[in-house]
């Protein structure tokens, strides 16, 4: 008995007509034998969690940078937050769980070290630009054990249009675009009310009336007015109160905790960290790691200094910025 099969007819008996049922995938760009336990996007799921990318990202900045606390976010678990999220929309609309949670685990691989500060000044000094959502399915695709994942096209088209003005052309992408800023509008509330920065007396009160006091009861409207108004439609849609009321406390975060806030306080620091780390590399490629200058063979000196860069923890980061620029001390004995 072939386990797999009897999951593709799960799927096809349960799902709702809008679901991309995973016998229907458009397939991988280099074709390989079905597995005879896990259906396609359950394999994509698991390669990715078994990456090295994604376990780089338990030491990458959500949005504060090296907070004294264990409790406060990290990229690691602002994507297993967002994979929650998804999952439980999926399920709700009958859509394929599975596709959803791969793409909402796989979304934020390409992420740089310092969170989007990191984003912002690869962006500024790269000739191509940089856009994590970009770099997230270089990861999938050619940087992940030196040849990529090879993953369905459904999770990839997933994770490069998670963010940015393309819509997922699948549904279950669509509902990691929403869960990803569900996620993180709410656990960085959280987040910048435990450092002090606000207090929820400070929300704009519209938002509160329309989304609930609290994180729970906001997150908790979000996602039932996401399941109310996409049921039985062919997109996944918010309703036009809870999207607005959903920006404006977006707003309000770049207004207060985003721009200038004392979570902000080091920005300066990392930037510069990048840029100097960006500059060595360039003019002295033999000090990267075996795996970069191999790629040296096929790509050029930019490409190879921002995969490396960007591919970096915040510590990982600090201590090559350490080990190359600040003087270590001299032992007299």
């Amino acid at each position: 008995m072939i386990i797999r099969e009897n999951w593709e007819r799960v799927e096809n008996n349960i799902l709702s007509p809008y679901a991309v049922l995973s016998r229907k995938s458009k397939g991988r760009k280099i074709y390989e034998e079905p597995c005879d336990i896990r259906t396609d996007f359950q394999r994509d799921r698991d390669r990715i969690v078994h990456s090295k990318a994604f376990r780089r990202l338990k030491h990458k900045t959500q949005v504060f940078i090296s907070p004294e606390g264990d409790h406060y976010r990290t990229r690691l678990t602002h994507t297993l937050e967002v994979a929650q999220i998804a999952r439980t929309l999926a399920r709700a609309l009958k859509l394929n769980e599975d596709l959803t949670e791969a793409i909402a685990l796989g979304h934020d691989l390409g992420h740089t070290p310092f969170g989007h500060t990191g984003e912002k000044v690869l962006d500024q000094i790269c000739s191509f630009g940089f856009k994590h959502r970009q770099q997230s399915l270089r990861v999938v695709d050619e940087l992940e054990s030196g040849k990529g994942l090879n993953l369905t096209w459904e999770v990839r088209d997933g994770i490069l249009n998670h963010s940015g003005s393309k819509s997922p052309e699948t549904l279950e992408g669509q509902i990691v675009h929403f869960s990803d800023r569900i996620a993180y509008i709410n656990h960085d509330i959280e987040d910048a009310q435990r450092a002090g920065i606000m207090t929820e007396s400070q929300l704009p009160a519209e938002c509160v009336r329309v989304l609930g006091k609290g994180k729970r009861q906001r997150i908790d409207r979000m996602i039932h007015d996401i399941i109310q108004n996409s049921w039985g439609k062919d997109y996944v849609i918010m309703s036009e109160e809870v999207k607005n009321a959903t920006h404006q406390l977006r707003n309000f975060l770049f207004d207060t905790v985003y721009i200038g806030s004392k979570a902000k306080t080091e920005e300066d620091k990392t930037g510069n960290i990048i840029l100097s780390l960006f500059n060595y590399f360039t003019n002295h490629p033999e000090d990267m790691s075996n795996e970069c200058r191999e790629n040296l063979k096929n790509e050029k000196i930019e490409r190879v200094v921002t995969d490396y860069i960007a591919g970096m923890t915040d510590r990982y980061a600090v201590n090559r910025y350490s080990a190359l620029f600040i003087p270590s001390p001299w032992r007299v004995y």
